[in-house]
């Protein structure tokens, strides 16, 4: 589907032809005054870090299929960021959360499928039970413990996952 820059060609209630630019938050029709709010996605993703060395997942689909990423995922509804990071590590790499703490929050471009999510992604920190029996499932096919201190951003797929990434390992040096 290719981006002309309009989010809508006809009106979803009424039916009648309309232009909607991406810019026109909230979108209303002229015709019959229907109003929708294009909200973000909300996403999260786990800091995981186990003797310096920080869990990263190789993703197994575009957007940036084969680079690497932090376990998590979109938040289902209902659901708060918590559960579904709980939920996302479970799924993804078998893993339990004993603990887990607000990092950061990035906006972001999620492209899949010729369509554009915007999201608002959560990160956060997080203690895990037994990294050694580590099972790859869903998203991830493999998985990297990278060290800190060698890191390279460009590694990561993801512009939000980059920051995050960049963020920790700088309070981590301490700068």
């Amino acid at each position: 589907m290719p981006d002309d820059g309009y989010i809508f060609s006809f009106c979803p209630a009424c039916g009648r032809r309309v232009r909607s630019a991406k810019a026109d938050n909230p979108f209303r029709c002229p015709a019959c005054g229907f109003t929708i709010y294009r909200n973000v996605a909300a996403a999260v993703c786990a800091i995981v870090v186990r003797k310096q060395k920080l869990l990263a997942a190789v993703r197994k689909h575009d957007p940036a299929a084969g680079m690497l990423d932090l376990p998590g995922g979109f938040v289902d509804p209902g659901e708060s960021a918590e559960q579904a990071l709980a939920r996302e590590l479970k799924e993804e790499l078998g893993l339990e959360i004993s603990d887990c703490r607000y990092f950061a929050t990035c906006p972001n471009e999620y492209p899949c499928r010729g369509l554009v999510y915007r999201t608002l992604d959560l990160a956060f920190t997080c203690t895990v039970k037994g990294t050694d029996n580590i099972a790859c499932a869903d998203d991830v096919v493999d998985i990297r413990w990278i060290d800190l201190g060698r890191m390279d951003p460009a590694w990561f797929g993801l512009e939000s996952i980059r920051y995050f990434v960049t963020r920790f390992a700088a309070m981590m040096a301490g700068k």
